[in-house]
């Protein structure tokens, strides 16, 4: 009941919000239209009030700039917010997660959920972002052989390149038009591709900037040198496809022998709750919990530390 009451509450005063932004529009005597002409008429309170939101937290990130949800880790996860977007959205889901909460389990739980959001949004940023590394560097060799097939054809690098952004899929098209644009706008060919090569966390297409500049240097056939690149790449891959399917098994287990001891909590407490309440009632009990997840940590730690590896 009481969580019921306070989202009626936040409804109530959603709604004085909205009205009292409506009565302060109404109250110019100039046409909006006339006033800023270059934006959008919107068609709804809502979307106004989003607006308004956004603009409002824009101006306290332009005040007190922070790394949290930045534009660049946006950018490399593929998704066209700005910083304020982002920081709104994850707002509104921790605010719905929070009521979600606080309905389902009082307000500890409410609370609970409320700060999880954040972190939860952090994570699937993160997850995006290596998603699209991952598809970045799956479509190198396609990458490659649009560049040769265009520095065959008698087009210069840059040309090439245009013509790989042009044809390739997401991410690489995304990245390779980046390329054309700080390049047009005078950075260094060599030092635009550095910058999406560390952007991207992808080795292979350090090799590709430095096959580019060394031919610079040096002179010769580039296609030539690119093909070469290309079979040393394609090797590379194989390698990792198989290093990847060896180490699945001991990822499997390491997967395994994490979620054991949680899995048998959980049944215990399904099971037979009387046995497992003195973990939680006894101070040995919190002792040996204490050490557990301890324990846990290490060797989570070891076995990432095992199938992690480096090539």
């Amino acid at each position: 009941m009481n969580g019921i009451l306070v989202m009626g509450l936040g409804l109530i005063l959603l709604a004085i919000g909205l009205g009292l932004h409506a009565v302060r529009a109404q109250n110019y005597t100039i046409p909006r239209d006339r006033r800023r002409p270059f934006e959008e008429q919107s068609t709804s309170q809502l979307s106004r009030f989003a607006v308004t939101a956004v603009r409002l937290v824009e101006e306290q990130l332009s005040r007190r700039p922070t790394r949290i949800y930045r534009k660049e880790l946006l950018e490399l996860a593929g998704l066209k917010l700005s910083q304020a977007d982002f920081v709104i959205l994850v707002l509104a889901a921790s605010l719905v997660t929070g009521l979600a909460g606080l309905l389902l389990g009082g307000p500890v739980l409410g609370l609970l959920f409320a700060v999880i959001a954040p972190f939860i949004a952090h994570l699937v940023l993160s997850q995006l972002i290596r998603q699209r590394r991952s598809k970045f560097d799956a479509q190198l060799g396609d990458t490659l052989q649009l560049l040769t097939g265009g520095l065959r054809a008698g087009h210069s690098i840059l040309r090439a390149i245009d013509a790989a952004a042009t044809e390739a899929d997401s991410p690489t098209s995304e990245e390779m038009r980046r390329i054309i644009t700080e390049t047009s706008l005078g950075k260094d060919l060599l030092q635009s591709l550095n910058d999406t090569s560390v952007r991207m966390a992808n080795e292979d297409f350090m090799w590709i900037a430095q096959a580019i500049q060394i031919n610079r240097e040096v002179g010769g056939d580039l296609a030539e040198v690119l093909d070469q690149v290309s079979g040393t790449i394609r090797e590379r891959t194989e390698i990792k496809g198989q290093i990847k399917a060896l180490a699945a098994e001991g990822k499997f287990s390491a997967y395994i022998l994490m979620a054991l001891p949680i899995g048998i909590v959980v049944m215990l407490s399904v099971v037979n709750p009387n046995y497992i309440a003195v973990l939680f009632t006894e101070v040995l009990g919190w002792v040996m919990i204490g050490v557990s997840v301890i324990l846990m940590i290490i060797g989570g730690l070891w076995l990432r530390k095992i199938i992690d590896l480096k090539f």
